[in-house]
């Protein structure tokens, strides 16, 4: 519980008003149930026929027995003006009022816990989602997607279910739970003592049982991961799935891991289940020993507890039983939460490799150039770029080419900082990317990708994002640089027409010019083209590289390329091999030099 309440106090201080709000309307709620089961005495006195006559009035006072006195000499009056039947209505009013002031008052503290539970679940997806935004890229890439997914989506729902629904549970309960132990205390010591030796051993056998519930929920919650990500991988790769016909392959993986969940949630909820049968025997054998010692001492007539009494404590223990189970089942609640809630702290508290200093410089535009000066990178032990030096001045077009895996598009990642070098330095107009603003540095930048990275929008919004204000006007202007607009205006609602799940209504060639017109409208002095046009055919390759064309003139460019024709033009090519650049130069001296580079071209020319 130690845990819980370190957890709920770190999300609960902006709560603060709400909280004391809660505790105070849970107090006057248990005081006004008390009142209500006080009232049943004077009424059971009433029917029982017991003398409790009280003729004299005792001037106002909060002390408990002057108000109990003033309360007896008015059902007096009343039980010799009008007989027991109004005398016993009029208590009646009395207790319906305190009922009714307890109904009121319970509805009120859920009312202001319901405020925190959820103000406190919106807080956590806001922060684990802003957390995602801020890591780099090299966590991901250490981490199966369907697992990130199942922590942001169900074990954040884990939480506000286990938790944060256990929260009313927890800030209620302690309170009612004093406030009928105090009362029992004033009704009989004894008894009240007997009680408080019997509720905790009940309480150690109900928390035995719950033990193992934090270890088996964060193994489900483990496998629900899994499974994600093979839902992911599914509906990411159903094009090769059905070419290849691997649905039963799938279908089969899928079964196992459902067959894993599925037996861990067995076990996992079936000892939760054994919390309320078990709670309910061990209360109805306390309410059994409570009643034979509450009645031994009655008979004995040693307590001065008289029979009438004896029933209103037995209904304020009853008071007090469901609020026990009902922390016992909070308890058990919690324990689930937990194992989810470590599962999201492991994104939250991920290290930020990526940071910025203290003192960063502001960075609005390229002076005269980028410089790589001996820059050496590793993911993890495995070197990908050693000892690269290039110098790409402002206005150029630096070529990136050589085989897969050599260190191309590493080479551009490191420009924006999505990950940092190990050795050397990478400077913008002399200054280390480093000692700049990300900010700044990543607004310095354009990506065109392969891939091109659209979202489930319009195509207007596709291509004003990352850009805070565009007219209508400028973004008519991106597209035709990009050779869209046209396209564009024969979509069914134009420039509102929304484009499905990462562009899918869109062709190769309609995506990439779309993602061409996004980098236009934010007009970067520093244009990074990765493949851009390599998985085109011919004609969209045709229209996306007049597009680039049109983009890169009067910029910097860094282009990586495998089909060597689109780089001839370059002012520099340089050639990767295994994370070294090996050549350099124009096109025409490198095929002079008669290197890897003219090896390359001679192999497409022939192709």
């Amino acid at each position: 519980m130690k845990e819980f309440f370190k957890i709920a106090w770190r999300f609960l201080k902006p709560y603060k008003h709400l909280l004391a709000l809660n505790f105070v309307f849970n107090l006057l709620a248990a005081l006004f149930a008390v009142f209500s089961i006080a009232m049943m005495i004077p009424m059971l006195e009433i029917i029982l026929m017991q003398s409790s006559e009280v003729y004299a009035l005792q001037a106002f006072s909060t002390d408990f027995d002057v108000l109990k006195n003033n309360l007896y000499y008015y059902i007096t009056y009343f039980k010799q003006a009008y007989g027991p039947g109004y005398s016993l209505l009029f208590v009646g009013l009395f207790l319906v009022m305190a009922t009714l002031f307890k109904t009121g008052a319970t509805y009120l503290a859920s009312f202001t816990s319901i405020g925190m539970r959820n103000g406190v679940v919106r807080d956590l997806r806001e922060l684990l989602y802003d957390k995602i935004l801020q890591l780099p890229l090299g966590f991901f890439s250490a981490e199966r997607k369907g697992d990130i997914i199942s922590r942001s989506t169900g074990d954040v729902q884990e939480v506000e279910n286990s938790i944060m629904s256990s929260l009313d549970m927890v800030l209620k309960n302690p309170v009612m739970i004093i406030v009928y132990l105090v009362t029992m205390m004033i009704f009989s010591v004894q008894l009240t003592l007997f009680v408080l030796v019997l509720l905790p051993l009940a309480g150690l056998i109900i928390g035995r049982i719950g033990r193992s519930l934090k270890k088996k929920s964060r193994k489900g919650q483990e496998k629900m991961g899994v499974i994600l990500g093979v839902l992911e991988e599914t509906l990411s790769g159903l094009r090769i799935i059905k070419a290849f016909n691997a649905e039963k392959r799938m279908n089969g993986r899928f079964k196992n891991d459902i067959e894993g969940y599925r037996d861990i949630m067995n076990r996992l909820m079936r000892r939760r289940e054994l919390a309320s049968p078990v709670s309910e025997f061990l209360g109805t054998i306390v309410v059994v020993l409570v009643v034979w010692f509450g009645g031994t001492l009655i008979l004995s007539q040693e307590s001065g507890l008289a029979p009438a009494a004896f029933l209103s404590y037995i209904g304020i223990f009853y008071l007090i039983i469901n609020p026990s189970k009902a922390f016992s089942q909070a308890f058990f609640s919690i324990q689930k939460g937990l194992a989810a809630y470590e599962r999201i702290d492991m994104i939250l508290k991920a290290d930020n490799g990526i940071k910025e200093i203290k003192d960063a410089k502001a960075a609005t535009e390229l002076r005269s150039k980028v410089e790589y000066r001996h820059v050496t990178f590793a993911y993890h032990d495995r070197p990908v770029l050693k000892n690269v030096s290039v110098e790409i001045k402002k206005g150029t077009t630096v070529a990136l080419v050589g085989q897969s895996g050599s260190g191309k598009s590493t080479f551009v990642d490191l420009l924006p900082r999505l990950y940092d070098i190990q050795q050397g330095n990478i400077l913008i107009d002399g200054t280390d990317v480093r000692e700049l603003k990300i900010h700044d540095l990543r607004h310095l930048m354009g990506n065109v990708n392969q891939d091109a990275i659209l979202f489930n929008d319009t195509i207007y919004n596709n291509i004003i994002f990352g850009v805070d204000e565009a007219t209508p006007e400028q973004v008519e202007a991106a597209a035709r640089v990009a050779n869209a607009h046209d396209f564009i205006m024969e979509s069914e609602n134009g420039y509102d027409t929304v484009i499905g799940d990462r562009g899918g209504k869109l062709s190769g060639g309609q995506r990439q010019r779309i993602s061409i017109a996004r980098a236009v409208l934010k007009n970067p002095p520093i244009l990074i083209l990765d493949e851009a046009t390599s998985a085109l055919d011919t004609e969209s390759e045709l229209l996306v590289q007049q597009a680039l064309e049109n983009l890169m003139v009067n910029r910097t460019s860094i282009v990586i390329a495998h089909r060597l024709s689109t780089v001839r033009n370059a002012d520099m090519i340089c050639v990767f091999h295994e994370g070294e650049i090996v050549e350099r130069g124009t096109h025409a001296e490198l095929i002079e030099h008669d290197g890897v580079y003219n090896k390359l071209h001679s192999l497409q020319m022939r192709d």
